[in-house]
């Protein structure tokens, strides 16, 4: 099986899917702290959040943010997807990425979650803008995942989130936060 780079936290065994930067070291860190992010796949289409705020501010993610003391990933998940796009799905654990960025406090610790169903009324709020988008090739109606206009790691796992595979990662980042300097993607091993 893989090695799997430090920092990331999956309970199966995963085989390799992606990576670069392999004559750059992996950056130290000293604290992590978790996130979560949560995405809604439906009929061929996955449902994004434009960051209108804080890190990540103008690129297309899922809806997210920090675990609050007290709180479970799976809490933390729930509660963002309804204060940033106004629903409630049953979620479900489907990946986990550990992001470095020199020179901030935290490196990202962030479980990933998925739900194919949703209920409330998707709106817009002060940190995000909902969008819906193809998840195939773009239609009359909806354009295709924008990954131009997205972290540059994007387009290495959510495939694997769209195929219904589990998986795991790494990336570090410049300290601007725009670019990979040595990244790691694997999905779990089928029985």
């Amino acid at each position: 099986m893989a090695d799997v780079p430090p920092g990331v936290v999956h309970s199966e065994p995963l085989v390799e899917t992606a990576s670069g930067g392999a004559d750059v070291k992996w950056t130290a860190y000293e604290k992590t702290k978790q996130y979560t992010n949560a995405f809604i796949l439906q009929d061929g289409k996955i449902l994004l959040g434009y960051k209108k705020r804080g890190i990540g501010e103008g690129l297309w993610n899922g809806f997210g943010g920090k675990v609050e003391p007290g709180e479970t990933p799976a809490q933390a998940a729930v509660r963002e997807l309804k204060e940033e796009a106004g629903i409630e799905a049953p979620l479900r654990e489907c990946g986990t990425l550990f992001f470095h960025v020199p020179g901030l406090e935290n490196a990202f610790d962030i479980r990933l979650f998925v739900a194919n169903e949703y209920s409330g009324e998707i709106i817009e709020t002060d940190e995000m803008r909902p969008r819906w988008f193809s998840t195939g090739d773009a239609t009359a109606d909806l354009e295709p995942i924008p990954y131009a206009k997205m972290w540059a790691d994007d387009v290495y796992w959510i495939p694997h989130l769209l195929a219904g595979e589990k998986f795991a990662g790494r990336a570090d980042f410049t300290a601007d936060s725009n670019t990979m300097t040595k990244y790691w993607f694997g999905k779990e091993v089928e029985a």
